[in-house]
């Protein structure tokens, strides 16, 4: 496994993370620690949760239920918390009460120790806001995040879903502080979703983030959909509609593969690979074919000067604001 440092820190992470929204939902504890010891195994050292993952269904769902099952993993064998940089997120509801939700100072140091607990851990490597909070200062949740980072049960603080204007807010306040700020921000980033690219990455470059793109094969659109045997997938009205709306696209990226003698989702998570402001992808397998198979696989994958050219001509994408609509 080749490490990247996330975004300009010395921080080395692997360029797939491991993504758990699954683990408790739609894979089972033990089939969770499985994967979580063969991503390990396989060199990936970077896992990404949300103290709100567990939620969607499944025997004993509950929020806070995804983090639990990291917890008693990292519990049987205390070592392999040492190998991982693990990252959590802060903002959803935890409870139908006022203050058990979004980024009072009150709920992020409440919020925290909860997740501590749940992990069996005594830090949190990426502590990140899982969305703006338009109705609380940019002080008082810088206050809150340095007492984290002076008590050290946070080191890094990282955004998720933010706009690009939204970082540079956030980071100029924190420097006024002081403070180290935001380093990462995990955002909506795939080929059928370019729009970051306009404002968003941007100012990471600006201000030093890494990029941690979620969902980077779009729901399954960039997974080879239309040949797919998955027909639950298939039947889903959403999936549908989304296939209706891409189809001479999804057509033309999957010739594109077949041309190359690769799968798509490995094609679509190497091209993220050689955006250079990607620091890793956050793949979510629910099974272990998932981990080890495209995944992996896209590590290998060298796309060269046309092949990105042909891609961007099936997904175009943007030029930096305001170029991309004004002189």
């Amino acid at each position: 496994m080749d490490y990247v440092k996330l975004g300009w820190l010395g921080l080395d992470v692997s360029p797939l993370c491991l993504g758990t929204m699954n683990f408790g939902p739609r894979t089972t504890e033990e089939d969770s620690h499985a994967i979580m010891d063969a991503a390990l195994d396989i060199g990936i050292n970077f896992f990404d949760t949300a103290n709100r993952y567990g939620i969607w269904g499944g025997v004993g769902s509950h929020h806070g239920h995804t983090e639990e099952i990291m917890g008693r993993w990292f519990s049987a064998d205390p070592a392999k918390r040492d190998k991982v940089v693990l990252a959590t997120k802060v903002y959803g509801m935890m409870a139908d009460w006022p203050n058990h939700g979004k980024l009072s100072a009150l709920h992020i140091k409440k919020a925290c120790e909860e997740s501590l607990r749940r992990l069996q851990t005594d830090h949190i490597d990426l502590y990140q806001m899982h969305h703006i909070d338009r109705n609380t200062p940019w002080e008082e949740i810088w206050q809150a995040m340095e007492q984290l980072v002076r008590e050290g049960k946070v080191l890094y603080v990282g955004s998720s879903n933010f706009a690009g204007w939204h970082i540079a807010q956030a980071n100029e306040i924190a420097k006024n502080r002081h403070f180290l700020g935001l380093v990462s921000e995990q955002c909506h980033y795939h080929l059928a979703n370019r729009m970051p690219e306009l404002d968003l990455l941007p100012a990471c470059e600006a201000y030093g983030l890494g990029v941690i793109p979620w969902s980077p094969l779009g729901g399954g659109l960039l997974a080879g959909v239309l040949k797919k045997s998955d027909t639950s997938r298939r039947a889903d009205d959403r999936m549908q509609q989304r296939i209706d709306q891409y189809r001479k696209q999804i057509e033309a990226w999957e010739a594109f593969c077949d041309e190359m003698g690769e799968e798509p989702a490995s094609v679509a998570l190497a091209w993220l690979r050689h955006q250079p402001l990607v620091t890793a992808s956050i793949i979510g397998p629910r099974t272990m074919e998932q981990l080890t198979g495209a995944p992996m696989r896209s590590l290998e994958i060298q796309l060269s000067k046309e092949q990105l050219n042909r891609i961007d001509e099936i997904w175009p994408g943007y030029k930096t604001a305001p170029e991309h609509f004004a002189w």
